[in-house]
């Protein structure tokens, strides 16, 4: 049972690579492929759209139609996800109708929210919400909490509050739905209503799920929180963390202080932002590897723009390869810059 001759196998390998952050080994794994079928073609679209190459996505799309391979409901979610990830509004629009017109497939749940999450994103809020309002089926939490985020991003706190209002009728317990309405509130300068959202939270026993990022290195699994001083390392990753922070400086960086949901002066929040998770993990994944080796961490949270930024910094500064898994999709930073445009 080999990879060329065997669908099965050769789809499963595809799969696992792009899951690991090697989608151009997935690629190779993918030409070597015999026969591919329907499972093997979305695998490798689906693969494209999580690391941010859109353009190869639809190339790989249209390859599947010209081998006569009919794309079916997984394959446009995989289409659409990956327009959402790199912020193409028309051609995400285009499929999402030719999905239906010319492929005959009826949008599920899951297509109405990769399309709320393309508007969102790219800041069609109303848009978004008119889309929500015709749907035919009943909204899930996804649909909502794609435009919560967007709303987020954009600052729009009266959407948001429509959203978070049908999440905690849907999904009461979640803290990440009353982490994201505080953050619009905060951005607004509500500081009474993140409050009030902070003691909504403790009376209803809402605890906030704690970030962390994880490194894998020589077979041991590392974890990091936020501020972390438990690692057997710390004293040297903040050393190295410090000295860091003055080359950041000098190639040009600014802290982010709106990505910290405080109200604490300026100062206060840089200090924050200098000890997030994932800052930590890539400082003791540099530090731990040899010179040139590929940096790669794990995050269950999406990536905060100051991290971005800085990891974009480090990056040049030390020319390695980093990459970063969040919950949806991959950041490949390199040379000082991200393989998401800065989309995400």
């Amino acid at each position: 049972m080999c990879l060329e001759s065997n669908v099965f196998v050769g789809t499963s390998i595809i799969d696992m690579y792009c899951k690991c952050g090697r989608v151009n080994t997935a690629r190779r794994a993918f030409d070597r492929m015999n026969f591919k079928n329907v499972k093997s073609w979305s695998a490798m679209i689906a693969g494209y759209g999580m690391h941010g190459q859109a353009r190869e996505a639809l190339k790989v799309l249209s390859d599947m139609i010209n081998a006569g391979v009919k794309p079916n409901s997984i394959s446009f979610i995989s289409v659409l996800s990956a327009c959402c990830h790199a912020g193409m509004v028309d051609e995400g629009w285009h499929w999402f109708c030719a999905m239906q017109h010319r492929f005959n497939i009826k949008p599920s749940v899951e297509h109405y929210g990769c399309m709320v999450d393309l508007f969102g994103r790219a800041g069609y809020l109303k848009r978004a919400y008119n889309l929500i309002m015709d749907m035919r089926a009943r909204p899930d939490f996804v649909i909502w909490c794609s435009l919560l985020a967007s709303c987020r991003i954009h600052k729009n706190v009266e959407l948001g509050e429509i959203s978070a209002r049908k999440l905690l009728e849907l999904d009461p317990n979640n803290s990440g739905y009353y982490t994201l309405l505080s953050n619009i509130y905060a951005d607004a300068g509500r500081w009474e209503d993140v409050k009030k959202m902070r003691v909504f939270m403790k009376n209803h026993g809402v605890v906030k799920s704690p970030g962390f990022s994880l490194v894998e290195l020589k077979g041991r699994v590392h974890v990091f929180l936020v501020g972390d001083r438990q690692h057997p390392q710390h004293e040297k990753i903040y050393a190295y963390l410090k000295e860091l922070s003055w080359k950041l400086l000098e190639a040009g960086y600014v802290p982010s202080v709106g990505s910290v949901l405080h109200d604490v002066d300026e100062e206060e929040k840089e200090m924050t932002l200098r000890v997030h998770s994932e800052k930590l993990a890539v400082v003791f994944g540099i530090m731990n590897s040899a010179h040139g080796a590929t940096i790669q961490v794990i995050k269950n949270l999406r990536t905060c723009e100051d991290c971005h930024t800085t990891v974009k910094l480090i990056s040049k500064i030390i020319d390695r390869e980093i990459v970063i898994r969040d919950p949806k999709r991959f950041h490949h930073f390199s040379k000082g810059a991200c393989s998401c445009g800065d989309y995400w």
